[in-house]
């Protein structure tokens, strides 16, 4: 398949293969999709949330009152979760919340992903991200003109220091590199922003997984 590449003052620069096994997938997955979703997101939770039990409350640990005959229930300690002050029952703990998902399920859920753009025509291909100065207004200015207002750009290896530190300033515009790119983000933007690098690296990424 071939896409029109674009420069970023919205001028033409040819056009780019792009591999049908990586973005041309027709049968789009959603539950490979919703998967992949929710093993970043499980990651991305730190688990550390935690509230005190009976063994940790600073109480005296000494019996209340004795056993038998007051006419009331057997209780031991004032740091029992049923006393105002008492320990917790059943309360959270710190945990992780990580699960596994399988390296290829992994790929083939970006694979489905970045078909979904090329699908939806939600894919640019750009020559290259730079800027000559670390100008928001310039930036701004330029994916106006491309009709970007959501968009998430992937470069190769490494950013643009002027392209990057400009587009932090703007709303709904993320800025990654190749090893970056995951299928969240992907999937929480309208439009892919591609350079000529990252289709390189992204091929290299998922060529073997392909093959597999």
């Amino acid at each position: 398949m071939k896409l029109d590449v674009i420069k970023l003052d919205s001028g033409k620069a040819g056009s780019v293969d792009l591999d049908d096994a990586i973005f041309g997938i027709e049968e789009i997955r959603a539950d490979i999709l919703q998967r992949a979703v929710k093993w970043q997101l499980a990651r991305r939770q730190t688990g550390t949330h935690k509230t005190k039990g009976r063994s940790e409350i600073k109480r005296t640990k000494k019996k209340m009152y004795r056993q038998k005959g007051t006419g009331g229930a057997r209780h031991g300690a004032r740091s029992a979760p049923i006393f105002v002050g008492g320990g917790v029952a059943h309360g959270p703990r710190v945990r992780s919340r990580a699960t596994e998902l399988p390296k290829k399920v992994r790929a083939l859920a970006l694979m489905h992903a970045l078909s979904s753009k090329v699908a939806a025509k939600q894919l640019i291909v750009l020559d290259e991200a730079r800027l000559d100065a670390p100008k928001t207004k310039d930036l701004t200015a330029k994916l106006q003109k491309l009709g970007l207002k959501n968009a998430l750009v992937i470069d190769g290896d490494t950013l643009d220091e002027n392209f990057a530190r400009a587009a932090r300033n703007i709303p709904l515009i993320d800025v990654l590199p190749a090893q970056g790119l995951n299928v969240y983000d992907v999937l929480r933007r309208d439009t892919l922003v591609l350079t000529k690098a990252a289709i390189e690296k992204i091929n290299e990424r998922l060529a073997p997984q392909e093959a597999a």
